[in-house]
């Protein structure tokens, strides 16, 4: 064997850990397997002979070509207003995810995390995404972000109070203490309510702070309707007016979660990611940008029965 075919097969090993640090940081599942072949192309023509610890020191390489994409893709958005959802991984309600589905989402990454975790700086989220979902010490994150130890270990902790003041602690560690028996029979009582047009029904099951975010790409919103709808009341009403809809309604998993997605007239209309609390749904995140949903492979949750 030699040094570049040792070393292809030693990449190969990390690789479904390197994506899981890039999907973290980046949120896109594309964006992830560039970063992580980007990183091979850098790699395979550097000298890793002096190279201790190839798994961090492949992680560090991913870490900063996410950051660079990061920053990159602020640029392009500081003009844009509304709520950027990550790429969601979508499997037929009842299957698992397959290997590499099953590392990225380790540590229950739901959506709602995830979304957080978009308002963030790019350095915020690379420091916490390092040390915090993966255990690097800042005295190896702090190079990334040129920034000393203290200053990496400060940026950590503003991310912490961000996720805290939007409400995604659960999310950290186990999106709520709701059981998965308990989330599935809340978001089918979700969708039974809204297609029975039953106002008191969903708001029993809405925890009274519920939030729904909408990511609608380059569509208009509703009139009088932004991308954030607050309270168990105004959800609900905004669940009613998706009756008609709700019926193309078909069971899925969410980033590891129970949700749905919504299909009309062949195509995937919406795709619906909760969140939970001990007892109710706590939050709701709507993808309904057509460009975005037209890319991905839908087609085992469009069979599911309804």
């Amino acid at each position: 064997m030699t040094d570049r075919d040792w070393l292809a097969q030693r990449f190969e090993e990390q690789r479904p850990h390197l994506r899981a640090v890039a999907y973290r940081m980046l949120g896109s599942t594309s964006e992830a397997e560039d970063a992580v072949q980007n990183a091979w192309l850098r790699v395979s023509r550097a000298d890793v002979s002096a190279v201790e610890n190839l798994r961090g020191w492949l992680t560090t390489i991913v870490a900063r070509l996410s950051l660079d994409a990061l920053r990159a893709r602020k640029a392009r958005r500081e003009d844009l207003s509304g709520v950027h959802l990550p790429d969601p991984i979508v499997t037929r309600a009842g299957t698992s995810p397959g290997p590499d589905d099953e590392v990225v989402l380790a540590d229950s990454v739901g959506l709602a995390l995830l979304v957080v975790l978009e308002t963030l700086s790019p350095a915020e989220r690379l420091a916490f995404v390092l040390h915090d979902m993966f255990g690097l010490p800042f005295e190896e994150i702090a190079p990334i972000v040129d920034r000393t130890p203290t200053a990496t270990r400060k940026l950590a902790s503003r991310a912490r109070q961000r996720l805290r003041g939007e409400g995604a602690a659960s999310a950290l560690a186990s999106r709520g203490t709701a059981s998965p028996l308990r989330q599935r029979q809340l978001v089918d009582a979700f969708l039974r309510a809204a297609r029975g047009g039953d106002f008191e029904a969903l708001v029993r099951i809405l925890d009274p702070d519920v939030v729904v975010k909408a990511d609608v790409g380059s569509l208009p919103l509703p009139a009088g309707r932004g991308p954030v709808t607050r309270g168990a009341e105004a959800v609900a009403a905004q669940a009613l007016t998706f009756r008609a809809l709700a019926g193309g309604a078909r069971p899925a998993t969410i980033n590891g979660a129970p949700g749905f997605v919504v299909f009309s007239g062949g195509r995937a209309f919406a795709i619906l990611g909760f969140s939970f609390g001990a007892d109710q749904i706590s939050e709701i995140d709507i993808l309904l940008d057509p460009e975005r949903l037209a890319r991905l492979d839908l087609s085992a949750v469009a069979q599911t029965p309804a």
